[in-house]
């Protein structure tokens, strides 16, 4: 039997698979608009948060700050949950 050879498309890549983790909010908001500046796409980003109220009275209820640089593992699966992954 004859092997057909793979074909890669030019500019093609390997997509990673989303990492629930901690991330600094400036990396996610990022990975989310990636051709945003960074201040661009943090303000987007937290823009969407404060448009689903579940999201954003969820994502406080905890020890967490909003004026935390980071979001915490629980805050980023609550994130994906509402707003899908990046």
């Amino acid at each position: 039997m004859k092997e057909v050879p793979s074909i890669e498309f030019e500019g093609a890549q390997e997509e990673k698979a989303f990492e629930i983790k901690p991330y600094p909010k400036r990396e996610l908001a990022r990975l989310y608009f990636p051709y945003l500046s960074e201040s661009g796409a943090m303000h987007k980003l937290n823009k969407w948060i404060r448009l689903c109220p579940g999201l954003y009275s969820q994502l406080y209820s905890g020890s967490e700050s909003k004026n935390d640089r980071s979001f915490t593992r629980r805050q980023v699966r609550l994130i994906v949950k509402y707003l899908d992954t990046p």
